[in-house]
């Protein structure tokens, strides 16, 4: 990152020579060429940590498996869990609806207990994809990883 760093002081104090020999008229087309470079560099980096996440993954996977993604003990992302969770409360409107048309309140009562135990077995990680996510993986020299 230095050398970047380097690079683009090297660029800024061009920009600037440049300025002072064409003055302030074309300064907006100076400063827009600059901040072009700045973002053709930022969109290298980042393509360049994106292929290097992808390729961790990839290794990850060819071991037998992904890390998981909620860290230790975890059961997923804050994201996962809270994608479950509004799904089901979506889907819980048509089933409320549906329980209480066929079957009054009990009925309502039942969607709604469904409901509720899925998204508690859901956080409590008991689901089969979710067990095989949290048992930790093995490197070639036997110990577990994280």
């Amino acid at each position: 990152m230095m050398a970047r760093d380097h690079e683009l002081k090297k660029d800024l104090a061009a920009t600037l020579g440049t300025r002072k020999e064409l003055g302030p008229e074309y300064e907006a087309e100076l400063v827009d060429a600059f901040l072009e470079k700045v973002d053709r560099k930022l969109d290298a980096e980042i393509e360049r940590r994106v292929r290097r996440q992808a390729a961790e993954t990839q290794m990850a996977v060819a071991r037998g498996g992904l890390p998981r993604p909620g860290g230790p003990g975890g059961t997923g992302s804050f994201g996962e869990r809270f994608g479950f969770a509004a799904v089901s409360l979506v889907l819980a409107v048509p089933l409320s609806a549906i329980a209480v048309v066929n079957a009054h309140l009990p009925g309502l009562l039942v969607s709604w207990a469904g409901i509720v135990g899925v998204n508690a077995v859901n956080a409590a990680g008991v689901f089969p994809w979710q067990r095989a996510r949290e048992k930790p993986q093995k490197r070639d020299d036997g110990s577990a990883w994280e």
